[in-house]
């Protein structure tokens, strides 16, 4: 069994290249950073872009149901909440059904920003993933989803933040 010798840059970049956990986490990082750049310039971040298209997408759900299907935790949540309706893109109404709970709703500012963003975001994407082809990031899309979907075999979902 040889050894990597991490100084020498040809075997550094031939790990670089098989290793698939660290390719992964590189092009997730190089993607995030690109979407979280433009939505800054919004003022919410991607985690606020995110939260906005959640809210969006299914409204009613408490703020305790959108953490979890975010895999954000509490805090996290409530302080991006806080800034968001600060900024008139989020309100937070009582649960009807549960008095200690929030149901956070995006008003007409909150609608805006996503569908803005929205398109902007797609371009982002379209320009970080530009050396692929249509096709190739169809399958990309797939192969993700795949690989995110729940096992089959029942092996839990780690959890964490999806973003």
């Amino acid at each position: 069994m040889t050894s990597v010798d991490s100084g020498n840059p040809c075997q550094r970049a031939a790990l670089q290249e098989s290793d698939l956990n660290w390719l992964m986490h590189r092009a997730a990082h190089r993607l995030g950073a690109a979407l979280d750049e433009r939505a800054q310039q919004h003022g919410v971040g991607i985690r606020g872009y995110v939260v906005l298209t959640a809210l969006l997408e299914q409204p009613g759900r408490t703020q305790l149901a959108l953490g979890h299907s975010l895999g954000l935790d509490k805090t996290t949540l409530t302080a991006l909440l806080d800034k968001m309706q600060a900024g008139g893109l989020v309100v937070r109404r009582d649960n009807p059904g549960d008095r200690r709970s929030r149901i956070p709703e995006l008003t007409d500012t909150g609608r805006e920003v996503q569908a803005t963003l929205a398109g902007e975001l797609a371009e982002v994407e379209r320009q970080v993933l530009g050396g692929l082809s249509h096709a190739e990031r169809d399958q990309l899309r797939v192969i993700l989803a795949k690989l995110v979907a729940p096992a089959l075999d029942g092996t839990p979902d780690p959890g964490g933040s999806c973003l």
